[in-house]
């Protein structure tokens, strides 16, 4: 049975009498709980430089039987509690006693939103995700439903400067044949909210088993998709609208391609002045 402490109160309770290799797997574990709750023990190894062995002796020492245990207390302290949007539309119709204008509250939302996601991520984990795009064969985006457009406007930033980013299953064209080919050397980048599209997730782990790596963006580390991810991001996406804010994932795509093209070549930059001049040409720019 898991104890009814929090891993943070058994580790604050017993890091004293830590061992420093130990100190050492604990100040992982605490810094990086998405990690912990949804990465393999072996993954979290690797990337950690710490034993799988030690997370074991760790999790013993917490007062748990296995490191699985430690993994669930993990889950859950930072799950949240998923409420339908219906329910949602209906507490923005009868509850709403704020002096607050919607905007404001919707702009606080935003701010608190980005704040916490900038405060809380580990810039390594941007920039790892960045160079895999960077260097991929081909970069491939997929969001469905509430997430489609959010990947096309990524996708028509990217195709400023890279011509091997495509987006799936656009227009009915068929995302299994677009999945087919993909391998290793090859990124998937999924955006999906709750409620989660099946054939996000379903994509997920295709990808993962034709041996692309997945990145992927959702709101909770309840997202199934998250087991497949190569790298897996977690937003923030509170707001008091009945459906959830996309403001982080936004600011998080900008920030990937900024880097992107930061740590680019020079030809970048001829790419994207030969788009523009094209786009001049073509008239697609008001003029008087």
């Amino acid at each position: 049975m898991i104890p009814d402490h929090t891993l943070e109160e058994r580790v604050a309770e017993r890091y004293a009498g830590l061992s420093s290799q130990l100190r050492k797997a604990a100040d992982y574990v605490l810094a990086h709980p998405l990690d912990i709750a949804s990465r393999s023990l072996r993954a979290i190894s690797s990337e950690s430089q710490v034993s799988p062995a030690t997370y074991s002796r760790l999790s013993r020492a917490l007062g748990y039987d296995t490191f699985e245990q430690m993994k669930e207390v993990s889950r859950l302290s930072v799950g949240r509690h998923v409420v339908s949007l219906s329910e949602k539309a209906e507490l923005l119709r009868t509850g709403n006693t704020s002096a607050q204008s919607m905007l404001a509250r919707q702009s606080e939302a935003c701010i608190a939103n980005i704040e916490s996601f900038r405060d809380s991520t580990d810039e390594r984990k941007l920039e790892q995700a960045a160079t895999l795009m960077r260097q991929a064969n081909r970069v491939v985006l997929l969001g469905a439903l509430a997430s489609t457009g959010f990947t096309e406007y990524m996708a028509y930033l990217a195709k400023f400067f890279a011509a091997n980013w495509t987006i799936a299953g656009r227009m009915g064209a068929s995302l299994g044949s677009e999945l087919a080919t993909m391998g290793q050397g090859d990124v998937v980048f999924i955006v999906t909210m709750h409620p989660y599209a099946r054939r996000a997730i379903g994509a997920a782990k295709l990808a993962r088993e034709a041996g692309a790596d997945v990145i992927l963006i959702t709101d909770a580390l309840e997202c199934p998709g998250l087991a497949y991810a190569t790298h897996g991001f977690v937003v923030p996406t509170e707001s008091p609208q009945f459906f959830s804010s996309y403001a982080v994932t936004i600011v998080l795509m900008e920030t990937l391609i900024a880097m992107i093209v930061a740590a680019s070549e020079a030809d970048v930059t001829a790419a994207i002045q030969g788009v523009e001049a094209n786009n001049q040409v073509l008239g697609e720019y008001w003029a008087e």
